[in-house]
């Protein structure tokens, strides 16, 4: 029997081995060939782990009985989708929806469109329901809100960081990774002090040891990372990919500044300033999250399998279980980076897509034409057109 035991846990590791080696390739992979490569494996996991959660719920016998509830279900999915990616694109397409006449009604209703999308299936929902089910229909109803909010709303997020810049996904995705690698060594290698209840092998001793060791690795990741302007450039053309000679100017946080040595270091280390990019004081901010806080993405996990009495969230991928069991902690952390980025190190200069955006939104067709009518005679007086056009406007 033991012999059996060792047997299969040698098989388990083989195989897990096998699927870790072909799913780093294949995250490199769609590394190289681009942002909509990334944007498109973030959606297919948001679905996929969104599937494999919602099915935790449901009871196969009572849902030939209540048609109308998996199909409300993944229409709040589809609808709640339609106002995360819509949100998205016309944030950083809006020069290509607000001119064109049959996107514009889409690009400047599309709250509302999403929010009447949201009303009818909330009067789906309420006339699907049946004496006798009540029960089962509203706890359904409330764990698909719960489910969209912790995994596809988050999962949103994650693909702003994307387009914010590759750097912005793959060094938090690298963090989680980095601490789940180093609580797992650092536990087994001197853990004693049980760290929470629900997760039993989790050790005080391994938590802040992979908090310290995250710290170290992810300064040193981020080191490298810089290096590349594929990485640290935001989207401007989904046909980019790592092979394309992708340039920009670098945001601030990416270049070296000058910064003084605390008084009393100086005599230790001889010299008054020193030069870093500032990113790598962030990158301790966000390796800590990653350490103290998106670890219990994955603990509630753990109770959300210990409620439904399961191993693994499913058997998508050999020897790890399901999709969920992967990205517990992921959406959580991508999360905070969008958050942690947009709070204290993105930049908003004013552009054309912004200026356009508020004259679009903000002016009538009047005051548009009298807008244009100025910046033709503006641009006529000063010679840069050689006639003034804004006759032909009729302002």
């Amino acid at each position: 029997l033991k012999q059996n035991e060792k047997e299969k846990k040698r098989q388990n590791f083989i195989v897990r081995t096998i699927w870790t080696v072909v799913m780093i390739g294949g995250f490199a992979a769609l590394l190289a060939a681009g942002h909509i490569w990334m944007i498109a494996l973030v959606a297919a996991l948001q679905i996929l782990t969104y599937k494999e959660v919602i099915a935790l719920a449901h009871d196969k016998s009572r849902q030939r009985k209540l048609p109308y509830g998996k199909v409300l279900t993944w229409y709040l999915l589809a609808s709640t989708i339609y106002l995360l990616y819509g949100e998205s694109v016309i944030y950083y397409f809006r020069e290509v929806l607000l001119v064109d006449a049959f996107l514009l009604p889409f690009a400047t209703h599309h709250r509302f469109i999403s929010y009447m999308l949201y009303i009818m299936g909330f009067v789906i929902f309420v006339s699907s329901l049946e004496k006798g089910h009540y029960q089962y229909q509203f706890t359904q109803f409330a764990f698909t809100h719960m489910t969209l909010l912790l995994v596809v709303v988050q999962a949103h997020f994650v693909m702003n960081n994307i387009m914010s810049g590759m750097f912005w996904f793959c060094l938090p995705a690298s963090l989680v990774i980095i601490n789940d690698i180093f609580a797992y060594l650092c536990g087994i290698t001197f853990g004693r002090t049980p760290l929470i209840k629900i997760s039993p092998k989790k050790t005080v001793e391994g938590f802040i040891g992979a908090w310290i060791s995250t710290v170290i690795f992810g300064m040193l990741l981020s080191y490298f990372l810089i290096k590349w302007q594929y990485l640290i450039c935001p989207i401007t053309d989904f046909s980019e990919n790592a092979f394309s000679n992708l340039t920009c100017d670098p945001s601030p946080v990416f270049l070296k500044q000058t910064f003084n040595v605390p008084r009393f270091l100086v005599p230790l280390v001889n010299q008054v300033t020193y030069e870093i990019e500032p990113i790598h004081y962030h990158v301790v901010i966000m390796a800590t999250f990653a350490s103290l806080m998106a670890p219990f993405g994955g603990f509630f996990a753990s109770g959300l399998k210990r409620t439904f009495n399961i191993k693994d969230f499913g058997d998508t991928i050999p020897g790890h279980g399901g999709i969920t069991d992967r990205m517990d902690c992921q959406y959580m952390m991508g999360f905070f980076a969008y958050m942690y980025y947009t709070s204290f190190i993105a930049v908003h200069p004013i552009t054309i897509e912004r200026v356009l955006n508020t004259a679009i939104s903000s002016l009538n067709k009047e005051e548009q034409l009298q807008l244009v009518s100025s910046m033709h005679k503006y641009l006529y007086n000063q010679g840069y057109t050689p006639t003034d056009a804004s006759r032909c406007l009729g302002v």
